[in-house]
């Protein structure tokens, strides 16, 4: 079984500690008990788990999921509930999709600006005009 600190986990995750904490106060994340040590101190230590679990985090972060929907979704996990899961997923599709299509015509304009800009005419670049309407 892993045994990490908060830094060892944060580590693992590709985090800082002070996200870790913050997920924990979002109850993203579990904040175990502290083990006494030899010293008379204490420490949390963490496991495979939540390594699994944080890195489930930020994977979902990376598609796009908000932390409200992360938490639903690990409730979902823990309820086996795959319609509600499925339908998350949906929407997330249809805004990634949505942005795909803004970012495509973003890409396209500035292609377009870029090609006037090219043309060696005289006069005020169309890239720094075009920006400077908007």
């Amino acid at each position: 079984m892993t045994s990490l600190t908060i830094a060892g986990l944060a580590r693992e995750g590709g985090v800082g500690v002070e996200t870790i904490r913050y997920y924990q106060r979002r109850g993203l994340l579990k904040t175990p008990e502290r083990k006494r040590r030899t010293d008379g101190g204490s420490i949390r230590r963490y496991g495979a788990e939540d390594i699994r679990r944080l890195r489930f985090i930020r994977s979902a972060q990376a598609a796009g999921f908000s932390l409200d929907e992360i938490a639903e979704l690990l409730a979902l996990d823990a309820s086996d509930d795959r319609p509600r899961a499925r339908a998350l997923a949906k929407e997330r599709i249809r805004a990634l999709n949505t942005r795909i299509a803004e970012l495509e015509a973003a890409r396209n304009s500035l292609q377009r600006l870029a090609r006037a800009c090219d043309s060696g005419r005289a006069g005020p670049c169309p890239i720094i005009t075009a920006f400077e309407k908007g």
